[in-house]
């Protein structure tokens, strides 16, 4: 497997530290960038990508993607494969758990790299911009609700990214 460049904008804190997370899970191959000090060149240079963000307001991504991910239209992504991972709080927000990462989605410029959805079960909300043909986009967080799964599910969504990355 090449090198895998994980991205994350984090305002709190908790998206780093589940970033970190990942890249622990992954090695030394894994390689871990804030997108508001990131640039295009650097995550061109990644076959392999890993895109981080947590939910703001109804459906927005953490502010530092919202103001880079419309430059992503930049970057050829023929053979690479990107993986995204979202935060959110099903509780407090249920009619738009983890918009954030659906919104990423959505915004991202060629859909057909994304790898690396997760199941919707064990999670209860009532709407989610991240669901997609009855699973997530990607691996889901939640950190205010369910915290003491969060280490085991990343474990096993990196399983998984390692047999499909590049």
């Amino acid at each position: 497997m090449k090198n895998v460049g994980i991205f994350f904008g984090s305002t709190s804190g908790t998206t780093r530290k589940i970033a970190e997370k990942i890249q622990k899970a992954f090695g030394k191959e894994a390689h871990l960038h804030n997108i508001n000090e990131a640039d295009l060149k650097t995550i061109a240079q990644y076959e392999n990508l890993i895109f981080g963000t947590s939910a703001w307001g109804i459906g927005d991504m953490q502010d530092d993607w919202e103001d880079f991910i419309d430059s992503l239209s930049e970057i050829d992504f023929k053979g690479k494969k990107v993986a995204l991972f979202g935060l959110g709080d099903q509780e407090e927000y249920p009619e738009s758990f983890v918009d954030g990462l659906g919104t990423m989605y959505c915004r991202l410029p060629d859909k057909s790299v994304v790898i690396g959805e997760w199941p919707k079960d064990g999670y209860n909300y009532y709407f989610s911009l991240a669901e997609k043909d009855g699973k997530f986009v990607g691996l889901v967080i939640d950190e205010h609700q369910q915290a003491d799964l969060s280490d085991e599910r990343i474990k096993n969504w990196v399983q998984d990214l390692k047999k499909s990355f590049n």
